[in-house]
């Protein structure tokens, strides 16, 4: 299976309590040095990147980034509304007319930037959301939020491109209007009835974890549905976006999410497992490593186990059988 990265793992780790980030001597970095440093530092690891569209990448520095790329692909662009503080209330689900304008005009514009790249396109719509009850009017402000992400859609659909949808449950808004799988699975099936079908899921693995989500379950549902577009790869204690490395927590949930992955045929159809690492205070580029080498083993420890048995245990809701397969090909 072929992987990505998202870039911001490369960053300074800025986080409320350090707005100047644990790695302050990379904050004036360009896009184009994170880039380099990670193309140096993980050949043979990452064959993509990702990108928000346009903080770290847009036309002024495209030539620049493709440059330190040295081959390797743009597999996504993300919606960077989160990071504009003009849409600290709300960008597609602001109820002021001019900041949802604006909003939806950035929102189409990065669908045009990744439809030419041939990138697909990300909305995770972590500023769309409320802080307090009374706040938000509710019913409005997810009818815009919507109409917002099927422009983008269609756009994405002139360039032949997938959009790709990511739920949270919290942060930065503090309560994510799209923030389960359900709410996710709704906006689609809203869109599929306007005859827009071009919209699948970027499922990231903490983001599912802090639900109480299981990850093998839901990407068993999204596979069914011909809804898996994406994998963001990380874990975390499950109370917060931790984006640590793969496979330090949730092992057995990530080995299962494995099999299921492998019985979809994942990554047969051009998709990329996409890392999401946000390394607070370890070397980026040996985080990313580990992760990778992790996956590696985790994927592999899923191939060691007897499909066809498992399946007939599965049919027959046994657990001790099914942990028998899983034990034994972890080599007990």
């Amino acid at each position: 299976m072929k992987t990505s990265l998202g870039i911001w793992a490369m960053g300074a780790m800025v986080t409320r309590f350090n707005p100047g980030g644990y790695k302050p001597e990379l904050a004036k970095r360009s896009t184009a040095g994170h880039v380099a440093a990670a193309v140096a530092g993980l050949e043979g690891l990452i064959d993509d990147y990702e990108f928000h569209y346009p903080q770290e990448l847009s036309e002024e520095n495209l030539d620049e980034v493709q440059g330190a790329l040295d081959g390797h692909g743009i597999h996504a662009i993300a919606s960077g509304l989160h990071l504009d503080n003009r849409f600290a209330r709300g960008g597609l689900s602001s109820p002021d007319d001019a900041t949802r304008a604006e909003a939806v005009r950035l929102t189409v514009e990065c669908a045009r930037f990744a439809g030419r790249l041939g990138a697909r396109m990300i909305i995770w719509p972590g500023i769309e959301g409320y802080n307090y009850p009374f706040q938000t009017p509710y019913a409005s402000s997810w009818a815009r939020l919507i109409d917002g992400i099927g422009e983008a859609a269609t756009t994405l659909a002139e360039y032949d491109q997938v959009l790709l949808l990511e739920h949270k449950n919290s942060e930065p808004a503090m309560k994510i209007h799209m923030g389960n799988i359900g709410m996710t699975l709704h906006v689609i099936h809203t869109l599929r009835a306007r005859g827009i079908t071009n919209v699948q899921v970027n499922m990231d693995w903490q983001h599912l974890i802090m639900n109480g989500e299981n990850l093998a379950e839901y990407a068993a549902l999204l596979h069914a549905e011909g809804l898996l577009g994406h994998q963001h790869a990380n874990s975390g204690w499950g109370t917060f976006d931790d984006d640590n490395m793969v496979g330090a927590t949730a092992f057995m949930e990530t080995l299962e999410l494995a099999v299921e992955l492998r019985r979809a045929g994942y990554g047969t159809r051009g998709e990329r497992l996409g890392f999401d690492l946000y390394p607070y205070t370890e070397d980026a580029v040996d985080v990313v490593r580990r992760s990778v080498l992790q996956w590696r083993f985790i994927d592999g420890a899923a191939s060691r186990i007897d499909d066809a048995a498992l399946r007939a245990a599965q049919r027959d809701k046994d657990a001790i059988k099914a942990y028998e397969l899983v034990y034994a090909a972890l080599g007990a």
